[in-house]
């Protein structure tokens, strides 16, 4: 089953790493988020990625020929995929897809179509990570037959929360210190798309998370998969600081980890 990640962006808010390279290839640790992204699928035996290159993307193809080297007896390359063995069993195979240096997230979902020949596929940001259990989410996504599934998530706030009694002198009766908000979900990628998907984007102006989700959510055609354990993206310096101090921290980085 093919993974698609989008790593075509120009990642204009991390602008200190991006000016110089792609976000997929901000390093966590010494190693790209790509790759990061990539060892959870292959935790769950998911190794056959397709990835959306665009803004600087001869880096990203830059990255994986370095590894391959690396490993020298143990690769195949056939044009722009790349396949890494260790002894003799496939690591993984990586598809490398021009799809266009202004081209919208859907129009880079468009583009990798030719690539998929199965019935369904997954997709996620080249931004983020989570433990999540890509067998239950799978199995989500098999058991409500619909076109697409979304990965929903409740992330912390970025501050802390006052509830203040305006009837009494404007009294704060507590502090949260930077609680997750129960009252709403976002879009935390990892989905699971139907091939049915492509008929729902038109063209590289085609921003996947507007037409065609919403067209979904009108045909009732859209479901979410609660993810409530470890979640992180990295939008910013200081989600790249988050991921990096978490990933010194533990022998085992949090979303290579068991979901609860």
């Amino acid at each position: 089953m093919k993974v698609v990640i989008l790593a075509g962006g120009y990642g204009s808010r991390l602008e200190e790493e991006t000016k110089y390279k792609p976000k997929p290839l901000v390093n966590i640790c010494g190693i790209p988020i790509l790759y990061h992204i990539m060892k959870i699928y292959m935790k769950y035996g998911f190794n056959d990625f397709v990835i959306c290159c665009g803004y600087k993307g001869n880096l990203i193809k830059s990255y994986f020929n370095k590894l391959i080297k690396k490993n020298n007896k143990n690769f195949k390359v056939k044009r722009n995929i790349i396949q890494l063995y260790t002894k003799d069993k496939k690591l993984f195979s990586v598809t490398l897809v021009n799809t266009g240096k202004n081209t919208m997230t859907g129009g880079r979902i468009k583009r990798i179509e030719k690539f998929i020949d199965e019935d369904s596929f997954f997709l996620t940001y080249g931004d983020g990570l989570a433990n999540i259990n890509l067998n239950k989410l799978l199995k989500f996504h098999k058991y409500h037959k619909k076109i697409a599934t979304i990965t929903s998530v409740q992330p912390p706030n970025r501050y802390g929360i006052l509830d203040i009694d305006f009837k009494k002198k404007n009294r704060v009766f507590s502090f949260n210190e930077k609680p997750k908000n129960k009252n709403y979900f976002i879009n935390g990628g990892f989905f699971v798309l139907s091939k049915k998907i492509f008929n729902f984007i038109k063209n590289d102006s085609t921003i996947f998370e507007k037409d065609p989700l919403i067209k979904l959510v009108r045909k009732r055609e859209l479901h979410s998969y609660y993810h409530k354990d470890f979640w992180q993206c990295m939008d910013s310096m200081r989600d790249k600081k988050i991921l990096e101090d978490l990933c010194r921290k533990n022998n085992t980085p949090p979303w290579l980890r068991n979901e609860n």
